[in-house]
């Protein structure tokens, strides 16, 4: 493959992978092991902060330094962190590691993904706007996410296959596959993009701005309610329906599903039949509610997976709306500063995880899902009074 757009989508590819597969193992596996849940999800509150502080520096290295090198530092720094991730659990597992150093050793290798993985989605994005025109921005921004979500689709499902293996042989396999993007990117890739124009524009943007911050109070709503999705998922199976066999593969099937439907909605909706981005902001946010208060109320695993597939409904309508909404808003001058914000805002909700809905967890483990419900009912009314979420009526097709 000679293609370096190709080599950046296996990259975000081999991403998601590891990042999807990671929030299905490592929680159940270190409980297992001794940790309490806040203290496992502290572990990717800490790599979250990591990703929020170092993210817009990433990107305005990429400029200095060129997409390339950065994005290759950020593929091997999350190959690094996946296995740092795994061989403190295998270690403590075979009794080869005391306890003591577990949840220090794990802070460190997620750690690693926030300050050095978080390189290679500003620098991927960055080279797609250097190589594209405005008008075919959208739909390429939309593809390279698209490489990630189905990453985050086959990693739980290839990983729960591999996992009947070895417990470690997932982790090795995806860091490896990070690896060999790396290399396809330093084979192929121009070492520098001229750019569109020479002159320096610093933008005076702030996120106080009208045009900038309901729409990150949005993504911040929607942040923690998918992060303390997604770090609950593999206790709520294990708890409520431990009688199911093969549960690794229950977590896996789930993180599958929900992410399936999370990519053909985003098709759907903002590609095949656009929808303008207000009625998809108010549809989704609906649907994930709904999911929500599904999910707290299933009695069975078949009714939890079809909570998780309204929950990918409702989020493919959500995630690419409220960021073409954001940009569209923008002048072409402070898109970076836009998308900086917004990159910043997204980690928000691994970071409140462990403060809020972990402890909501314990207490009751439905109830974490009925607070999630409750934000989204909150989002929903913000929508329907903030002018500028109400009245944005563009579609995504307005902008691709």
């Amino acid at each position: 493959m000679s293609n370096p757009t190709g080599w950046l989508k296996f990259g975000l590819f081999s991403v998601g992978l590891g990042q999807s597969f990671a929030f299905v193992l490592v929680p159940p596996l270190a409980r297992d092991l001794g940790l309490s849940v806040i203290e496992t999800s502290s572990i990717f509150a800490i790599s979250a902060i990591a990703w929020a502080v170092t993210s817009a520096s990433w990107g305005r290295a990429s400029d200095r330094y060129g997409r390339r090198n950065i994005a290759i530092i950020g593929l091997i720094g999350y190959s690094v962190s996946i296995i740092a991730l795994i061989t403190p659990l295998f270690l403590v597992e075979k009794n080869v590691l005391d306890f003591a150093y577990l949840l220090p050793l794990l802070v460190l290798g997620r750690l690693i993904n926030g300050l050095i993985g978080s390189a290679t989605r500003p620098a991927a994005f960055a080279y797609m706007a250097d190589i594209s025109d405005r008008s075919k921005r959208t739909k390429k921004f939309a593809r390279l996410e698209s490489s990630f979500l189905i990453g985050t689709i086959m990693g739980p499902m290839i990983g729960g296959f591999l996992f009947l293996y070895s417990k470690t042989l997932p982790f090795y396999v995806f860091a490896l596959c990070g690896g060999i993007a790396a290399i396809g990117i330093l084979l192929t890739f121009p070492k520098n993009i001229k750019q569109k124009t020479t002159e320096k524009v610093i933008s005076k943007l702030s996120f106080k701005d009208s045009s900038v911050w309901p729409f990150l109070v949005l993504a911040a709503l929607f942040s923690l309610c998918q992060a303390s999705l997604l770090q609950s998922i593999g206790f709520f199976i294990t708890d409520v329906f431990s009688t199911e066999k093969d549960l690794p593969l229950v977590i896996s099937l789930t993180f599958g599903l929900l992410s399936i439907s999370t990519v053909v909605s985003q098709y759907i909706f903002t590609d095949l039949k656009p929808i303008a981005n207000n009625k998809l902001l108010i549809y989704g946010t609906f649907l994930l509610a709904i999911s929500y208060i599904q999910a707290g109320l299933s009695t069975s695993i078949a009714l939890f997976y079809l909570a998780m597939m309204v929950n990918g409904m409702g989020a493919g309508m959500v995630r690419p709306a409220n960021a073409a909404a954001l940009s569209i808003a923008q002048t072409p001058d402070d898109q970076g500063t836009a998308a900086g914000y917004l990159g910043s805002v997204i980690p928000i909700g691994h970071i409140l995880t462990p403060l809020v809905a972990m402890p909501i967890y314990q207490y009751a483990p439905h109830y974490l899902y009925y607070f999630s419900a409750f934000l989204c009912f909150i989002a929903l009314l913000f929508i329907i009074g903030h002018p500028i979420l109400r009245d944005h009526e563009q579609t995504s097709a307005s902008t691709s």
